[in-house]
């Protein structure tokens, strides 16, 4: 049976709406926001009764987006031939990530894919409101940092050079810290090439250690370990492999394919190998709780938590519990940091403001009093 979107939505003009809203903004590139759609319209369709094969129909039609369409016109084409869902998927990894696929497939096995879409859904927004508190976190300090570093850079550039003729002409001693800033503010002026080229070739050098595996392994074994910052990373790593995690097991994927899964999780190289061995040790009959103990960034109430669900037999609950508790930690922990971190970056812009501003006035002081 196949109906239109108006006939599945209490508004039809606000689902119109949102759709065209969608479109309006979409980029020609697929990503997130085009998965997420997909698997909103679908989950939305199939719980209203229609068959996959007539919701891939439908959604086919009703799209607007031209690589959107190509992507689920190729999906139905699959489908109608026989393919499964999860087989026809495997032809778009480029959206479909390996956990999206194997939660299908699992879903298709057990007869609940418009439940494993809505939970696929959920994971989707969970990520996202994650994403968005640590950007929301991260960006005011960072615009501030480069803000000040502009303001120094145009007063050292345009305003104190206006100065020194001044200063050079009344051949009295500055102050030292007038000196240090017309140094400064003569190479930024005269060789600002010269620093350019430098900033340049440092990036080109920390693009090419990156390269590197043993520097990339040992920068994120610091990301993990650093006071603060390690553990906010260990809380983002952790709260993404928990729900993978749970959203696996909950939907009857086997344990030690839920872990090869979460390997993606992190592009943390350090954090990668830990679940390597998980991965590991589950293979050899070891259980999960030996891996989680052996991981000194893990916190020790995760060891614990892993450990009693493990022996219960309700690591899909457990799991779950954990990503919902270090999601709601790493927002407490990100709003308290971005706390601190506002006035102690006010405080520093002050702080420049005032060497610049005693670095002008204390000569012209000495000046004036010279003269009288």
């Amino acid at each position: 049976m196949a109906i239109d979107f108006s006939e599945i939505s209490p508004n039809p003009e606000k689902k119109q709406s949102s759709l065209l809203d969608r479109n309006l903004f979409a980029s020609k590139k697929l990503g997130a926001q085009h998965r997420k759609f997909f698997t909103e319209q679908l989950a939305l369709l199939l719980e209203t009764g229609n068959t996959l094969h007539g919701s891939l129909e439908i959604l086919e039609n009703q799209t607007d987006h031209e690589q959107l369409k190509e992507m689920i016109a190729d999906l139905h084409e699959k489908v109608t031939k026989g393919k499964t869902f999860s087989q026809a998927l495997k032809s778009h990894t480029n959206l479909f990530s390996q956990t999206y696929i194997t939660l299908i497939a699992a879903g298709e096995e057990g007869g609940y894919l418009a439940t494993v879409l809505g939970h696929l859904l959920e994971m989707e927004e969970k990520r996202e409101e994650l994403r968005s508190m640590v950007i929301s976190a991260f960006t005011y300090p960072v615009i501030l940092t480069f803000f000040a570093i502009g303001v120094v850079v145009f007063v050292l550039t345009s305003i104190f050079p206006k100065f020194i003729p001044l200063f050079a002409s009344s051949g009295a001693k500055l102050p030292a810290i007038t000196q240090m800033l017309m140094t400064t503010s003569h190479y930024l002026t005269n060789y600002w090439w010269v620093l350019l080229g430098a900033i340049l070739i440092l990036g080109l050098y920390l693009n090419m250690l990156l390269k590197q595996p043993g520097f990339r392994l040992w920068l994120d074994e610091r990301l993990l370990t650093t006071p603060v910052v390690g553990a906010l990373f260990t809380r983002l790593y952790i709260t993404h492999m928990m729900r993978l995690l749970s959203l696996s097991l909950a939907n009857g994927v086997a344990l030690i394919d839920a872990l090869s899964i979460c390997q993606d999780a992190s592009k943390n190289r350090t954090f990668q190998q830990f679940v390597e061995k998980l991965v590991k040790n589950v293979s050899e009959g070891k259980g999960l709780g030996v891996g989680f103990r052996e991981a000194k960034f893990i916190p020790q109430l995760i060891k614990q938590m892993m450990q009693t669900g493990e022996e219960s037999g309700k690591l899909p609950l457990v799991t779950g519990r954990i990503a919902d508790y270090y999601q709601k930690e790493l927002a407490r922990k990100l709003s308290m940091l971005s706390k601190i971190i506002e006035p102690a970056m006010l405080l520093v812009m002050g702080v420049f403001v005032a060497v610049i501003v005693s670095a002008l006035i204390l000569p012209i002081f000495k000046l004036s009093s010279t003269m009288h």
